[in-house]
């Protein structure tokens, strides 16, 4: 075949294909290959016509040929390009970022469009592949292509918007420079806008910010944007919500920091943060039943805010609730991310705090949990504080060796820190060590004279130290006394102080005006309000101990406070009121159903109100649980009397007087 004849042949196959007859143009071709095996048109048309007979193998081998002849010729690229992109196979879809490659690099030179177009197919390619810096990178070259050719304002804001749209979902799979290029394109998207302000140019903002955001680290970054769009849009609150929530976050709480917040509250009185932060500065300000409030209100209104939690647990805890601390130490947990960068430093406080809190309560497991929440401290070996509060924890499981091992390492290894003595002080003070534990507390005080808790802690070391301190409680008096001003919220240590008036002084009225502020301090604290029930009776003040029991039993359920439902049942037998004592003492036996004593008391309440068989029940009861509840025989017995079961009564009676041959009452029935 000659060259005219080639050429003959390859036009009729051009021709076969505009036609669609793709067989006939494979045989034109294959005549051609066979006087020029390396002919590059013939290879391509075959790859056409493959393809176009869905014959893709057959196909992408006919391009593959014509590009090793002829490797920087556009039509085999262009059809292995179209080949690749009809196919779904993989080794295609990761053959075709190559292909593109090499069509920018054909028409970088030759066609800015078509390299335009290819651009925009291989940066989606890149998207789908979730390679975001070859995204970037990618987007880049095609904007400073157009900046070069000296593109109009409008245009070049779109592309640095395309190229947020590629970036900004990903933030989560992103390195560093991937990150950079997407937060310069923010930039650049916000600088070429048309209309400034206007609302498009608002919502870029918003969204710039809330990428920010997402970046730890880009926080002197995040606060320029918050205020330069407060600057643009001051009637818009959501750049200052994010700068306020990004300064609790970060712990910043300076005077600028709170005026933001006020600034927040002008603009909306019911906003959660502006709330939150009344709460804080109340905190700050140790007006902590205050900060409870705002905090717990701001919260029910934002309630993912790991820190204003820890904040609200700070405030329980400074007020000795500890209880209702870990609850708000787990919320805070709860609503934590990843523990990285500010966030970790957020969780290693909520768990020093959760487990100082357990150590205070009085639940059997609660040395166990606060010991693993220390566990997930980062670091918590190298901080003293932390260690002296794992001290303390395996201190109350009962783990003396290893509590001990801790306090001797720390009086080594921090010698001037308080904590440090205070856990020695601690592991004596359980001993019994009383003199040892005397000179800890003493030394913790040095260092840190104004912690209460070590005050009242060295009260009690006096207070059981020896024969000396125990006749003369003066010492332990001066410390409770110190405690008690140093820390006003510390019911604990006006109870002591109540004890000294009580038991030393013998002074009733100072006792239970202590009692009562420790009480009122700590409602879960029943030595105190039993104490001041109890001497308000014997001082026949009958108004404040009523004032006391209808309070705790207004608050509580039955099943619980059982000495409040006790004491106001008894209460109400002695003014005979006899119903309202029957309800209380219920309520008190829901709390202990084996308390002999309560069931006597109940049958009484029984008796005063005529009902006779559930008062013998109730005797009986009582005489179950306790054999040596005589007067409880002796009324079941009167009651079987009453009731003319006589038999019943007159062997009843003989049996109290085999145990008490002159107990008159049954002598006489």
């Amino acid at each position: 075949m000659s060259n005219k004849e080639v050429k003959a042949a390859l036009k009729s196959a051009r021709e076969a294909i505009r036609n669609k007859d793709y067989k006939e143009a494979l045989k034109y071709c294959k005549a051609v290959l066979k006087q020029e095996k390396n002919n590059y048109n013939a290879w391509v048309f075959i790859g056409l016509s493959a393809a176009e007979l869905e014959q893709p193998d057959q196909a992408k081998g006919a391009y593959r040929k014509a590009i090793e002849y002829e490797p920087n010729q556009l039509l085999a690229w262009q059809g292995l390009a179209s080949l690749y992109e009809k196919s779904n196979q993989t080794d295609c879809r990761g053959d075709l970022a190559g292909v593109y490659q090499k069509l920018l690099e054909l028409y970088k030179s030759s066609d800015k469009q078509k390299w335009c177009d290819v651009c925009n197919k291989l940066a989606e390619l890149y998207h789908q592949e979730k390679k975001y810096l070859e995204v970037a990178e990618l987007w880049q070259k095609l904007i400073e292509m157009k900046q070069e050719e000296g593109a109009e304002k409008a245009e070049l804001h779109q592309l640095w918007k395309k190229k947020i749209q590629f970036l900004k979902d990903s933030t989560q799979d992103q390195d560093n420079k991937t990150e950079q290029l997407l937060l310069s394109a923010f930039e650049h998207s916000l600088n070429s806008a048309d209309t400034v302000p206007g609302e498009d140019h608002q919502c870029l903002y918003k969204d710039f910010i809330q990428c920010l955001a997402k970046f730890p680290h880009e926080a002197a970054r995040l606060e320029k944007a918050c205020k330069d769009m407060m600057a643009l849009y001051p009637a818009v609150t959501y750049p200052l919500e994010v700068l306020c929530l990004h300064f609790l976050q970060s712990g910043t709480l300076s005077e600028e920091t709170l005026d933001y917040f006020s600034r927040l509250l002008e603009v909306d009185a019911s906003n959660g943060l502006g709330i939150i932060s009344c709460g804080i500065k109340c905190l700050q300000e140790e007006k902590y039943r205050e900060a409870i409030k705002n905090l717990t209100e701001g919260l029910q209104k934002t309630s993912q805010c790991p820190a204003a939690w820890y904040y609200l647990a700070e405030a329980y805890t400074r007020i000795h609730r500890h209880r209702d601390a870990l609850q708000s130490c787990n919320k805070a947990l709860q609503t934590l991310g990843t523990a990285e960068g500010p966030t970790l430093r957020w969780k290693n406080l909520i768990l020093q705090l959760k487990a100082e809190a357990l150590i205070k309560t009085a639940d059997a497991d609660a040395a166990e949990e606060a010991i693993k929440a220390l566990e997930q401290i980062a670091d918590a070996s190298s901080n003293p504080v932390v260690l002296a509060v794992r001290g303390q924890a395996y201190l109350k499981k009962g783990l003396m060796d290893e509590a001990s091992k801790i306090s001797q390492e720390l009086l080594l290894s921090h010698p001037d820190l308080a904590e440090s003595h205070a856990l020695e002080g601690f592991i004596h003070y359980s001993q019994k060590n009383y003199e040892q534990a005397e000179k800890s507390f003493l030394n913790a005080i040095e260092r840190k004279p104004e912690s209460a808790v070590y005050h009242e802690q060295l009260g009690l070391t006096y207070w059981f130290m020896s024969d000396e301190t125990r006749r003369d409680k003066g010492k332990a008096l001066t410390q409770f006394l110190k405690a008690a001003k140093l820390d006003s919220n510390l019911g604990s240590a006006f109870r002591y102080v109540g004890n000294y008036y009580r038991d030393v002084a013998e002074d009733k009225s100072r006792a239970r005006g202590c009692y009562k502020k420790a009480f009122e301090l700590d409602g879960a604290d029943e030595e105190s309000g039993t104490a001041a029930v109890d001497l308000s009776m014997e001082l026949d003040d009958m108004d404040t101990a009523l004032s006391v029991l209808n309070e705790v039993t207004a608050k509580v359920g039955t099943g619980t406070a059982k000495w409040a439902w006790l004491r106001r049942g008894l209460y109400y037998l002695r003014i005979d009121q006899p119903s309202k004592a029957v309800s209380d003492l219920q309520a008190a036996l829901r709390a202990d159903p084996k308390d002999a004593n309560c069931w006597e008391c109940l049958g009484e309440a029984y008796l005063g109100r005529g009902s006779y068989m559930t008062a013998l029940k109730s005797f009986r009861k009582a005489t179950e649980l306790n054999p040596e509840l005589t007067y409880s025989f002796y009324q079941a017995a009167a009651i079987e009397q009453m009731l003319g079961k006589y038999e019943s009564a007159i062997a009843a009676y003989q049996q109290i007087l085999k145990k008490t041959e002159d107990y008159v009452p049954a002598l006489k029935g």
